[in-house]
């Protein structure tokens, strides 16, 4: 297993750099080059030469992107437009809330999805797989942020069951500790914090796990179903073992290989979708903080959330890699 790591960590390299070198070139090409699009579009020439000497824009191009990876490889993202503060600050600052959500939303998805696709299949063509079937196209046609508004209209705004906004109630003073204020509330025992901010999650969570939770419920459906046409799992049965038996060891084992694929890839596409849902909510995570970025052209903010992803994608092929060899011994053997 360690072997495995070392090696896909040593393979993320020329990945890493590939993004390096595109990030790189997208700057370069900016209307009007890098300083202009700081300083925005009323800036002097005189402003924009003194901007690329202090940047080392008047350098050859290897030169700037030896400096370029230099400032990534010590974290030094630039300096975010809105705040005037670095921007490794403010994504760290953000970063937990985000996380927090996507974790919270992805954990419905998998939860409600496996088990809903799972009987979707063992029961094919009754009123549950016509359902799932159905309430899962309906999931995939439905865009993000015109869900998220309908959620807060009727659960916060009109039933009053949720919060409308925000990550906890103001006024609460509650400690924070790591900045995930649903672990926070638990490490330090303020548990009506915890629940406060677990609420606040429920609606944001709703709406940005529709998708992922649609996409699982289909994909774990089809898999199951193939699955169950297999020999081994006619001989399972004939055998007389018992259905938990087959359930667990022959069925989903099997069928689950797809479904973890799909996970990994579809947590890291939650960001695009956080952005929109943070946006309604309020939420205050990266998401929202992206959106007010693409209206300024904040492009050092620009750099660091795309930076961000790239680094979310890739730990997360590195964890169904290794889920992979948890789940399918012959994955091993390979």
């Amino acid at each position: 297993m360690l072997r495995l790591v070392v090696r896909r960590l040593l393979q993320l390299i020329p990945t890493l750099l590939g993004l390096s070198v595109l990030l790189f070139l997208w700057l370069n090409k900016l209307p009007g080059g890098p300083a202009a699009a700081l300083l925005g579009e009323r800036a002097t020439e005189a402003d924009k030469a003194r901007i690329e000497r202090a940047l080392g824009l008047d350098q050859p191009v290897w030169v700037q992107y030896g400096r370029f990876l230099k400032r990534l490889g010590e974290l030094d993202l630039g300096t975010s437009t809105q705040t005037g503060q670095p921007v490794w600050e403010e994504f760290a600052r953000r970063f937990p809330a985000t996380v927090e959500l996507g974790i919270f939303a992805m954990l419905i998805a998998v939860a409600v999805g496996i088990p809903l696709g799972y009987f979707a299949a063992k029961r094919r063509g009754s009123w549950l797989d016509v359902s799932a079937v159905s309430g899962s196209l309906l999931g995939i046609c439905i865009p993000v942020f015109f869900l998220a508004f309908i959620l807060r209209a009727v659960f916060a705004v009109n039933l009053g069951w949720f919060p409308s906004y925000g990550r906890q109630s103001t006024g609460l003073n509650a400690t924070e500790v790591t900045g995930f204020y649903v672990l926070d509330g638990i490490l330090t025992g303020e548990f009506d914090a915890a629940w406060d901010a677990l609420t606040h999650l429920v609606l944001p969570a709703l709406a940005l796990a529709s998708i992922p939770l649609a996409i699982i419920v289909r994909m774990t459906r089809a898999s199951v179903l193939e699955v169950l046409g297999e020999d081994y799992v006619r001989t399972a049965e004939s055998k007389g073992l018992q259905q938990h038996v087959i359930r667990g060891r022959h069925v989903l084992r099997n069928a689950l290989l797809p479904v973890v694929t799909a996970v990994g890839l579809l947590t890291g596409s939650l960001l695009s979708g956080a952005v929109l849902t943070e946006s309604v909510f309020a939420f205050g995570g990266i998401g929202s903080f992206l959106r007010t970025a693409i209206d300024g052209r904040d492009y050092p903010v620009l750099v660091g959330f795309i930076l961000f992803i790239a680094l979310t994608y890739v730990i997360l092929n590195l964890l169904v890699d290794l889920a992979y060899n948890l789940i399918d011994p012959r994955v091993r053997v390979h």
